[in-house]
């Protein structure tokens, strides 16, 4: 990405505003050094441009994908290089889908036991409570 392309500067509230993103998030972005500082104005006030927009909304939308702010930080890295940036943005996605198809695996596991326990309690008057006790049994 080119650093600020030349537009219409916008204050972090318009910045925030366009891209449907809380106003403190662009400013942990910022901090966390996702999305780099912008110039100021001669009156102080930051002065983002197309090329911040452009950047935040690839940040989002790769927080919506699930990628880890470190992956982000690396995917960044990529795109500002430029040298032979899809095969390590490929290896980078490809060790989240893993991570994803685990969580899947995880979720679905613990689907099957809350159904299990679920139906276990049927109208719910049971006197012992197989939740409770699914809790105290841990893992099997």
């Amino acid at each position: 990405m080119p650093d600020h392309a030349v537009v219409k500067g916008l204050q972090r509230a318009e910045l925030a505003e366009r891209t449907g993103c809380n106003l403190e998030t662009v400013r942990y972005y910022e901090k966390v050094g996702l999305l780099p500082e912008p110039p100021r104005t001669a009156t102080g006030y930051r002065n983002y441009d197309s090329t911040h927009e452009r950047r935040l909304r690839f940040v989002l939308r790769a927080r919506e994908l699930g990628f880890s702010l470190d992956e982000v930080r690396e995917l960044l890295r990529l795109v500002d290089e430029r040298e032979k940036p899809c095969a390590e943005a490929r290896a980078v996605a490809a060790a989240h889908l893993d991570d994803v198809r685990a969580k899947i695996a995880d979720l679905k596991r613990m689907e099957r036991v809350l159904r299990g326990v679920v139906a276990q309690c049927a109208d719910g008057t049971l006197p012992e409570c197989p939740l409770i006790e699914t809790l105290f049994a841990g893992r099997n």
